[in-house]
């Protein structure tokens, strides 16, 4: 656990996590012996991060998101074999209640929101909501709407969409 970071009640950490600098994990959450958070993360009340789930920087996590890593869980049938990769890139939000199904990539900044669930990867910069989660549009680095070509309203970060990905110019 990283410098300036803090863990809340009730929280479980397990040995072989890593956990950068200034980040927070509310109450109740879980984080296995995989897991990989980097610094600035903010993870809400109630969220567990499974084996092989890695936030990268900045990070938000809202209450009750949840991770998942295996695709066809059975009770009675062992697949700790079978966990597969989820990587949330830097600056990636999460609303509360959404679901991320495993073995999918959440690009730089994008913002899933509350309730959705993630069934594919997310674009950087992609805004996506709903079940299953779809695009619903793009969202600046400062987590206000992008629109391509015009000028963030409130930081004046400007992006431009280039083969269906929006990226950022200034």
């Amino acid at each position: 656990i990283g410098s300036h970071s803090k863990v809340w009640h009730f929280s479980h950490v397990c040995k072989g996590a890593v956990i950068g600098s200034n980040c927070s994990l509310g109450q109740n959450v879980y984080v296995a012996p995989t897991a990989r958070l980097g610094n600035g993360v903010r993870v809400q009340n109630g969220v567990s991060i499974y084996d092989e789930v890695t936030l990268e920087d900045d990070v938000f996590v809202g209450p009750a998101a949840v991770f998942t890593n295996v695709i066809n869980p059975r009770a009675h049938i062992p697949r700790k074999h079978e966990y597969m990769k989820t990587l949330v890139k830097r600056g990636a939000t999460i609303g509360a209640n959404a679901t991320i199904v495993c073995g999918k990539t959440l690009g730089e900044y994008s913002f899933v929101a509350a309730g959705a669930v993630v069934t594919k990867d997310v674009k950087p910069y992609e805004l996506v909501g709903g079940v299953p989660a779809k695009h619903m549009g793009w969202v600046c680095s400062c987590g206000e709407p992008a629109t391509p070509a015009v000028p963030c309203g409130a930081c004046k970060s400007e992006y431009k969409l280039e083969n269906g990905f929006l990226k950022k110019i200034k």
